[in-house]
């Protein structure tokens, strides 16, 4: 990280540069053997090519000379005098910056330092603040060379630059989305749980539609063939495609689980009250969005710069190149797997505070006389005991999502191919197994986490104690537990349908010269991180309660000597699932018995 940030130059993807090592909009410093570099470019702000309706791509290197320019000519001009009086008027000059405008019409051979004509009218666009000719035929082969010549890294780079304000709107969203959820739960009523599930399934539907149609949009309206419509065309069928298959899983889920929806109630009523007797576990997500932003922002930067690592070299006629520095470019595999690490380490860093409060909490004998700062206990025990715990847990949920992505790459390469239906099938198949496998490992350690605030224990040894207890324990609740994880689920999903729905919509306008699925992409991670940060408070707080309850039933037997932790609310929840299991245990024990006496003849 250091080294490309030393190495790199983010103000020359932000601003853009010109073919003399100066980046737009800034003082620059000179580079040695370049007599036009170091100059002071604050006022020069937008990047103008001298040949736009001409560009052609040489050894990887454009034709044309590029200036940074105080403006863009607006309206066409035809001769030296009108680009002359253009840079008398507005300040903005077109022709190489040792040219003085005086010059522009009295020297013979200033044609080859000035844009050729006529320089057609253009505009501003913030893709790099360059400026982009407005009639058709120059604008169309201006972007395709432009564009389709760029590596498909700088071309997501720039989508994600180009849509930094869309971006940063979109995680406010979310952020806000996820708020009210919170607190939609918090107060959570029959009525308020089926209006939620009726948003969820409009939702579900809509972003499905939006992106089918979009789609369809993309494939019948290409007015210009460029590799950044091709590759939004593609990105696009694969998110419609993965929506709908989404999409019905979970109405196919709900409709199943639609008569658990009273139970659910009960439970999260039941999670509220624990959650009430320490108020502050609501504002734990607040700090956990916080440096969840802070290093977003840090990984973005350095992405930048690896992007941008690059040395400067003096070519022909004064003007300067700079080279990749491929070794360290491509350490951004290396710079996603960090991503997916540190997030789930802050995430899992809550879990275990969460999950501490709560242990606290339960284990409390004297309900009326609650422990004194349950939270600031939990965190310093975690600060200073269990940082291994929470680092080992998130290990091995990115170990499971590396290859989880590097399968997904290569399905996609596979099925560009004609051949290779096998491959593609097996890859399919491994990449649905690590997702099996990644939920399962979730559950794992949200659990091993709980233990390991009980006991003190390590992670393996709170993993193997956690597996132990549930698998004593599981026919009692584990249904009416996963449903109330469904419902938490659900809501996740309710942000991240909203926040894609408007990222959709933002990022639509600009279609043309910026990759933009990879940044609604980026948002949609981004959106489900903040919901699933603000909302696992219930998840934690819900599957804690289970835990501690299975351990309350292994040490204590509810009689005088050793009585329950558990409190009379929670103790007649218990026994009202019970009585439900009972009364289904019987009625299935019933029906195999008349089953028998019919088939007994026989």
């Amino acid at each position: 990280m250091g080294y490309s940030v030393a190495a790199g130059a983010t103000g020359r993807l932000l601003f853009g540069y010109d073919s003399f090592g100066n980046v737009c909009g800034k003082k620059n410093s000179p580079v040695e053997g370049a007599p036009l570099s170091g100059q002071d470019m604050t006022q020069k702000k937008h990047v103008f090519f001298m040949n736009s309706c001409n560009l052609e791509v040489k050894d990887v290197r454009l034709s044309s000379t590029v200036l940074c320019v105080s403006s863009c000519p607006e309206e066409q001009l035809d001769t030296l005098e009108e680009v002359q009086l253009f840079a008398n008027t507005n300040g903005s000059f077109l022709c190489v910056y040792n040219l003085n405008s005086f010059n522009y019409t009295q020297i013979p051979n200033a044609d080859l330092l000035c844009p050729r004509l006529p320089v057609p009218p253009s505009k501003s666009f913030p893709l790099f603040n360059r400026c982009i000719p407005q009639t058709p035929e120059c604008y169309s082969l201006f972007a395709s060379v432009l564009i389709n010549d760029v590596d498909s890294f700088h071309r997501i780079l720039s989508g994600i630059m180009s849509g930094r304000d869309t971006v940063l709107g979109l995680c406010i969203l979310a952020f806000a989305l996820s708020l009210a959820m919170m607190f939609t739960f918090r107060f959570i009523t029959t009525l308020l749980v089926h209006i939620f599930i009726a948003l969820i399934v409009l939702g579900l539907l809509f972003v499905c539609s939006v992106l089918w149609w979009l789609y369809y949009d993309y494939t019948n309206d290409l007015s210009i063939e460029l590799d950044t419509e091709r590759e939004n065309m593609k990105c696009l069928l694969g998110f419609a495609i993965v929506s709908t298959v989404i999409t019905a899983v979970l109405l196919i889920l709900i409709y199943v689980l639609r008569k658990r929806i009273k139970l659910t109630v009960e439970l999260l009523q039941v999670t509220n009250k624990a959650i009430r007797s320490s108020p502050f576990l609501l504002f734990q997500p607040l700090w956990t969005f916080a440096i969840l932003i802070f290093f977003w922002v840090l990984w973005v930067a350095v992405l930048l710069s690896l992007g941008t690592a690059g040395a400067a070299q003096v070519v022909e006629g004064g003007q300067v190149e700079y080279k990749p520095l491929s070794g360290i470019r491509y350490m951004w595999w290396y710079h996603l797997i960090g991503l997916i690490w540190t997030s789930e380490f802050i995430l899992a860093c809550q879990q275990m505070a969460v999950a501490g409060t709560v242990v606290t909490c339960y284990f409390n004998r004297n309900k009326s006389d609650p422990p004194d700062r349950p939270i600031l206990s939990s965190l310093s025990v975690l600060f200073c005991y269990h940082q291994g715990t929470v680092v080992k847990g998130s290990f091995l949920i990115t170990v499971v999502r590396i290859p989880r992505a590097v399968l997904m790459y290569v399905y996609n390469t596979l099925k560009e191919k004609q051949d290779g239906a096998l491959s593609r099938c097996m890859s399919q198949c491994c990449c649905c197994c690590f997702w099996c496998l990644d939920k399962c490992l979730r559950h794992l350690n949200q659990n091993a986490y709980t233990t390991t605030a009980i006991n003190g224990t390590d992670f393996c040894t709170s993993a193997k104690d956690a597996l132990k207890l549930l698998s004593k324990n599981s026919s009692h609740f584990t249904s009416v537990n996963c449903f109330g994880d469904f419902i938490i689920f659900l809501g996740k999903v309710l942000v991240v349908c909203f926040t894609v729905f408007g990222g959709l919509m933002a990022f639509n306008y600009h279609r043309v010269l910026q990759v933009w699925a990879v940044p609604l992409l980026l948002v949609a991670f981004f959106a489900y991180l903040v919901a699933h940060s603000f909302l696992s408070v219930f998840e934690t707080v819900l599957d804690a309660l289970f835990l501690c309850f299975a351990v309350d039933l292994e040490t204590n037997d509810g009689s005088s000597e050793k009585p329950y932790f558990m409190d009379q609310e929670f103790l007649n929840f218990v026994k009202r699932i019970n009585k439900l299991n009972t009364r289904a245990q019987r009625n299935k024990n019933s029906l195999t018995s008349e089953e028998g006496t019919e088939l007994r003849p026989l």
